[in-house]
């Protein structure tokens, strides 16, 4: 299969897409079509490793990595994606848990599987080339999942650039922890200057070519294919079981994990409706409203890892599902603030006993409150939990009264020294270190 930019081009391969990042007329790259899958077909009951190189393989055939395909999704899927049931009737509402990976974020799936295919795609090049250069702007758990994910690989080696004082400290150490092949840069700025730094490196030319550079954000398309699987796998299972479609509802920043659910939907899995749920950071809702495209600079929220005030793929999904007035009879976004987010991590932990991180508290926020009760009752809920609470102790123990437990992984990360540096929000100070 191969792959073209959302602003037209020639095609490309799935590995030059991959290595690229973003295409040379600064648009996003996109397979020229979707499959479309018969689900009762695929084996959605084996491991997600198993249905992930079934649900990927049309996307790589002709590849060179087709006949790898089977060994970069054992390497990328080695860890669950559980359905945790919330309530079984009269409302069915259930948690996609997707942090259960080295970094505790559903970054994870992505993260990996594009670091084993790239690994891949640069042991197969002639040594003479300059090692890849990965860089990654990060809100927060993109981040730490890319460094965990690319760490002490030969011929590769990433700058993490995240916002000075703009991520929870849990969060800052899993950006800096890791020293070798790993540089992180703390940006006096938001999340946006990060972005526009990283944009910034690939648009000029001489030094995307002189330092290798690759982009390992949701802009890149290896990231969003293997995200989709779980939204595949999840739906299909509730299908064979209820006979029923899914509705999902997700929290999102930069769209991307909103779209390859978009993906799923698109390739014939099970899911009826998609909700997106925002923080304060407004611009996807108030598109859907409006019809007029307005980023922003971001707003600082609990839910941190979401604050983005121009999420790039909406770039894609604008070029798949068409317009506001399209999008409107695909899709439905809300926004939540800050005050929402708080009550509703002390409310799900008092129904519940569960303690969720702020932005799975957002979509809780999302189902409970902007939904109506006829539409609750109406089918399968899905909310997405993005990470885990410990990373974002700080604001969640205060609002339940006990401590959240770390997981073995986590504790293990934090056990490790930081090494970082804070630079200006220029991207002459990433060249300079490189």
């Amino acid at each position: 299969m191969k792959f073209v930019s959302t602003r037209g081009g020639a095609p490309v391969s799935v590995e030059q897409a991959i290595m690229a990042g973003t295409a040379p007329d600064g648009g996003l790259y996109v397979p020229v079509s979707l499959p479309r899958f018969a689900f009762a077909e695929l084996p959605y009951q084996q491991s997600l490793a198993k249905f992930a190189a079934a649900v990927l393989e049309p996307f790589f055939v002709e590849s060179d990595l087709l006949d790898e395909l089977d060994a970069i999704c054992t390497e990328a899927f080695s860890f669950t994606a559980p359905l945790r049931t919330i309530s079984s009737g009269p409302e069915q509402l259930s948690v996609l848990e997707l942090f259960h990976g080295p970094t505790a974020a559903f970054k994870d799936f992505g993260a990996r599987f594009l670091a084993a295919s790239m690994a891949r795609i640069v042991a197969s090049r002639p040594r003479t080339e300059a090692p890849a250069t990965i860089i990654v702007a990060t809100s927060g758990d993109t981040g730490g999942a890319v460094a965990a994910a690319f760490h002490q690989r030969p011929d590769m080696r990433v700058v993490v650039l995240f916002p000075e004082g703009r991520v929870s400290p849990r969060q800052q150490h899993q950006l800096t922890c890791w020293g070798d092949n790993v540089i992180s840069l703390a940006v006096r700025g938001e999340f946006d200057d990060c972005q526009r730094i990283a944009k910034a490196l690939f648009a000029d030319k001489a030094t995307s070519k002189k330092f290798n550079l690759c982009s390992a954000n949701s802009i890149n398309v290896g990231r969003l294919l293997p995200q989709s699987v779980y939204y595949a796998q999840c739906s299909s299972y509730w299908h064979d079981r209820h006979d029923a479609d899914s509705n999902f509802v997700i929290p999102t920043g930069n769209l991307g994990n909103g779209f390859a659910s978009a993906w799923a939907k698109s390739m014939g899995f099970p899911i009826d409706q998609l909700v997106l749920a925002t923080n304060a950071n407004r611009a996807i809702p108030d598109f859907l409203g409006s019809g007029v495209w307005a980023p922003r600079p971001s707003v600082t929220t609990l839910a941190s890892a979401m604050d983005v005030g121009d999420p790039s793929n909406m770039e894609r999904l604008r070029q798949y599902w068409g317009d506001a007035a399209e999008l409107r009879q695909r899709l439905r976004a809300f926004s939540v603030t800050d005050g929402e987010i708080k009550a509703q991590i002390v409310a799900e932990f008092a129904n519940h006993g569960i303690p969720w991180c702020p932005h799975t508290a957002t979509a809780f926020s999302v189902y409970r409150h902007r939904l109506d009760a006829a539409e609750r009752l109406a089918g399968h809920w899905v909310v997405v939990a993005t990470a885990h609470p410990a990373k974002f102790e700080t604001i969640v123990e205060p609002l339940v009264g006990v401590s959240v437990v770390v997981p073995e992984e986590l504790s293990r990360l934090f056990a490790l020294p930081a090494r970082f540096e804070t630079i200006e929000p220029q991207a002459s100070e990433v060249i300079r270190r490189l």
